[in-house]
């Protein structure tokens, strides 16, 4: 499980390290998303990855191994919501610019 998941880590930061530095401007904002993406799967990884065990534990169970932390699962949520508001004011200027310059290259040239 946690090779699958550090290979999508490593997939997802990979190809948004490739779209960034494309010279198009929405294929840029799609790599930003996509290592927005992988900071995501990284930061929520950081919680511990437990497969099979029960999501809540009963009175018994003192050992604080057996409880999953919180905050990356709580800092993650709060990322997906501004990454969403980011892109949508990302696609907003991106339609600003094509519509001011005609172009849709980074550097305003074809």
């Amino acid at each position: 499980m946690e090779l699958v998941l550090s290979l999508a880590i490593g997939v997802l930061t990979a190809s948004g390290v490739y779209l960034v530095l494309r010279p198009r401007t929405f294929q840029v904002i799609i790599g930003l998303s996509l290592i927005s993406y992988g900071v995501n799967l990284f930061i929520f990884s950081m919680g511990r990855l437990r497969v099979g065990a029960a999501p809540i534990l009963d009175r018994t169970d003192t050992d604080p191994a057996s409880y999953a932390d919180p905050v990356p699962q709580a800092l993650v949520l709060t990322a997906i919501v501004i990454g969403f508001a980011m892109t949508a004011l990302f696609l907003v200027v991106l339609l600003a610019a094509r519509g001011f310059t005609g172009t849709d290259h980074v550097d305003g040239r074809d």
